[in-house]
């Protein structure tokens, strides 16, 4: 069975998590096979290979997807693992808590994300989209690979304060009696892999997997820029123009952001968070923070890596007048016999925020696929 889906429009009657597959963010094929694999017995039907595609206006991904081959099997077993709660020491924290798909996968409204027993952290949850493009990850850079990405999390005192081994154990002994919808893990990994085996290998390719199709292309400005004029206002293209001139030399290309690591002169915090210069010890580092993507801006407030802006008018006063000078602060804001910052006047700021609202998209949030399964002790 092959099957050929393509991008298209959403007027908003879809209900919420209720999008189906045909809205999903580029064409992708699909077979479906039945042969004989690594661990499969005679009778077993293999894992169903998915075909995963770029959006045709996209760079190519970091991501090396041939390493860790899409399957429809092995990313529905990442979509379990990721809003499980049996993840954590609690049993309550699943990485959805602070991912939520309404939210572009952020933890909208809270500015210091929580974990188990409540307890904060230092940083705002940056949201799960687009990961394939991503060449390091959280606000510091510390990981450079997706598939390790969630060790992280896991082993974190006050995210879910958990070890990958105890994890092993429990997935291991499902389906727990003690959860509402009970999953038998051990034949969804040998459903996606072959085998019963569960390895942390397996657990965190699975969860790369689902992860990797959390893909958002299909904004008002995606179908702009595949040739639909009318997808944006007259004051849309106004503030996309300038956005380009004046914020495009860090939020750039197709994914908004070029991934780099910048002093944004932000006044530093109670916390006194040095960002990437707590990964390279390097003082030219100190006060640096990944530059986020801008897609789906519109909907992942509060702002910044302590979420302490809660509008993106606030985020745009910052950068007019609000900027503290430091000695590693980014070039492009320094203006020579000038107080730094970006010159923008308040109707330019307003074209703007108009723009951005351009990048949400509504299928993304949407799509059933990407939800919450309901299951495991999270509930």
């Amino acid at each position: 069975m092959q099957f050929t889906l393509k991008p298209g429009r959403v007027t908003g009657q879809v209900p919420f998590a209720c999008a189906i597959l045909a809205v999903m963010f580029a064409a992708v094929s699909v077979a479906c096979k039945k042969n004989d694999g690594p661990g499969v017995k005679p009778g077993d039907t293999a894992p169903t290979p998915i075909q995963w595609k770029k959006p045709a206006h996209f760079p190519d991904p970091v991501y090396d997807v041939g390493r860790n081959p899409l399957t429809r099997e092995g990313v529905e077993l990442g979509r379990f693992l990721f809003y499980d709660g049996i993840l954590s020491r609690t049993n309550q924290i699943g990485c959805g808590t602070c991912h939520q798909q309404e939210a572009a996968f952020t933890h909208h409204g809270h500015e210091l994300s929580h974990g188990v027993d409540d307890l904060l952290g230092t940083r705002n949850s940056p949201s799960i989209q687009n990961l394939a493009w991503n060449p390091s990850f959280f606000w510091d850079g510390g990981v450079h690979d997706l598939d390790l990405v969630p060790f992280n999390p896991i082993e974190n005192p006050v995210e879910m304060d958990e070890t990958v081994k105890n994890v092993i154990a429990k997935l291991q002994s499902t389906p727990l009696a003690t959860a509402k919808m009970p999953v038998d893990y051990p034949l969804m990994f040998k459903k996606a892999f072959g085998d019963e085996q569960i390895t942390s290998e397996r657990m965190m390719k699975a969860l790369s997997q689902f992860m990797v199709s959390l893909v958002s292309a299909e904004s008002r400005y995606d179908y702009y820029r595949m040739g639909d004029q009318s997808a944006l206002s007259v004051d849309e293209q106004r503030g996309m123009t300038i956005f380009r001139s004046k914020c495009g030399s860090c939020h750039a290309g197709e994914l908004f952001t070029d991934y780099s690591f910048r002093n944004n002169g932000l006044i530093p915090s109670g916390a006194n968070d040095q960002g990437r210069f707590g990964i390279t010890a390097n003082p030219a580092d100190r006060y640096k923070f990944k530059v986020p993507s801008l897609r789906n801006v519109g909907l992942t407030a509060p702002y910044m890596h302590d979420g302490r802006y809660h509008s993106l008018q606030e985020v745009l006063d910052h950068y007019s007048d609000s900027i503290h000078p430091s000695t590693t602060l980014d070039s492009a804001l320094i203006r020579p016999g000038q107080k730094p910052g970006i010159s923008l006047t308040a109707t330019e700021k307003q074209s703007i925020i108009a723009f951005l609202s351009t990048l949400s998209d509504e299928q993304f949030i949407r799509n059933k696929q990407f939800s919450d399964p309901g299951v495991g002790t999270n509930f």
